[in-house]
């Protein structure tokens, strides 16, 4: 069964919404504002890594930065749609640089203790979600200026993916892609691919002409990077979730393609870092490093 929305949709009101594509992982990021005010939040910020190297830095996140500060907005939260498995966070970087609060569905504690045993930390690793200032539960709610930010429960790719609704724009994380692209995977620990359906289902109760924002775009068909559809196109022409096509036509179709994709390039990185809120984990002698642990996914 599809659960039903959490909250009242208010599609009369309309955010301002800036895109950031990284090339590297195919990640957008986001800058939402509040018309009527200078407060704003960055949605899935991206930390860039030349990851052979073992070298990070900062051109995705001081691009957003920079906007902020050139534009005297005020930075009042920092949003994680979920755990990426994909690309590293730069939370922590930007709320040094412009303050904020960072925030996160509340069963980031189910992939702490699940990942916090891949690559076996030690009990100085909290396992309780208490890295970020804020667990949203479905159904909650937050505020930048006057906006009402509604978070709803949608996972299947992860557990702990939410779906932030902000008028008539929708931030869906790893669920959703462009029509043409589909939907997200549902083969990582924790995932699943008839949670996702309905996950998707739930979202798609919105109404037609919400802006859905997509977490990632590859360009399928070799055709432009787009990152912003609606709920209306999607529900005609996406070509894993249109309306029509059931629940288990779903999942036989996702867990076959499932079954051929490799591990994403930087999943072990992103996921020690990610499960930290962006902190890097540091050796004995206080030194950023990172684990591979071997034949553990």
């Amino acid at each position: 069964m599809v659960p039903s929305l959490p909250f009242t949709p208010e599609p009369g009101v309309k955010p301002e919404v800036l895109g950031f594509f990284d090339p590297q992982t195919n990640t957008i990021s986001y800058i939402v504002r509040d018309p009527a005010s200078p407060s704003c939040a960055v949605i899935d910020s991206v930390m860039d890594i030349d990851y052979a190297a073992g070298r990070l830095s900062h051109e995705s996140a001081d691009r957003m930065i920079d906007i902020i500060r050139a534009k005297d907005w005020q930075l009042e939260w920092i949003i994680e749609t979920h755990v990426h498995a994909d690309h590293l966070s730069a939370a922590p970087y930007i709320q040094d640089a412009l303050g904020g609060r960072l925030g996160i569905g509340e069963n980031i504690t189910i992939v702490q203790d699940t990942f916090g045993k891949v690559f076996n930390e030690g009990t100085e690793f909290q396992r309780d979600g208490s890295q970020f200032d804020r667990l949203f539960a479905d159904g909650d709610s937050y505020t930048i200026g006057g906006l009402t930010a509604h978070v709803m429960h949608t996972p299947g790719h992860t557990p702990a993916c939410m779906t932030h609704v902000i008028g008539d724009a929708a931030f869906v994380g790893d669920t959703l892609f462009m029509p043409d692209g589909g939907s997200a995977r549902a083969d990582f620990p924790g995932g699943d691919a008839r949670t996702l359906y309905r996950s998707t289902k739930r979202v798609l109760q919105l109404p037609d002409d919400t802006r859905l924002f997509m977490c990632h775009d590859y360009g399928p068909n070799g055709r432009e990077i787009r990152f912003e559809t609606t709920v209306g196109d999607e529900r005609k022409h996406n070509i894993h979730l249109r309306d029509g096509i059931s629940e288990g036509e779903f999942v036989a179709m996702r867990e076959a393609r499932d079954a051929t994709l490799s591990m994403p390039r930087l999943i072990l990185p992103s996921l020690q870092v990610n499960m930290r809120a962006g902190d890097i984990p540091k050796d004995k002698d206080g030194r950023p490093v990172l684990k591979v642990p071997l034949n553990a996914l």
